[in-house]
């Protein structure tokens, strides 16, 4: 897989992880506002993707881990240290939901290719 529709699924995953949690909470879902608390997930993730060489294989699991690792840990301590407001459901949440989402999506690839690969070696046989 090449690495920018990784990017941009990861990417898209941030950014509705923080667009559901400002409406959850009745806050403005507007372009500002998302971009205000997606950033410190963004800054996380983008950490996470240097740190594992994501680059190289997107998809890989020792990336994948690090990648959401990285970007939960990296957002919390943004958070935490720009007076954002960091409390323990909120890291309950934001760990599942983002496990969710940035293994989640690599998982339902890797599923669907190896069902490809399937059918292409039953088809061949």
């Amino acid at each position: 897989m090449r690495i920018w529709p990784a990017l941009a699924a990861d990417v898209i995953c941030i950014v509705v992880f923080a667009i559901v949690g400002r409406a959850n909470h009745g806050e403005a879902t507007d372009a500002l506002g998302v971009l205000d608390t997606a950033w410190p997930f963004l800054a996380g993730y983008v950490a996470g993707l240097l740190l594992s060489r994501g680059w190289r294989d997107p998809l890989g699991e020792p990336v994948a881990a690090v990648v959401w690792l990285a970007t939960l840990f990296g957002g919390v301590l943004l958070r935490w240290l720009t007076g954002a407001g960091v409390q323990l459901s909120f890291v309950v949440v934001a760990t599942l939901v983002l496990a969710a989402m940035l293994l989640g999506w690599r998982g339902i690839f890797a599923l669907v290719q190896r069902a490809r690969s399937r059918a292409g070696h039953s088809a061949a046989v």
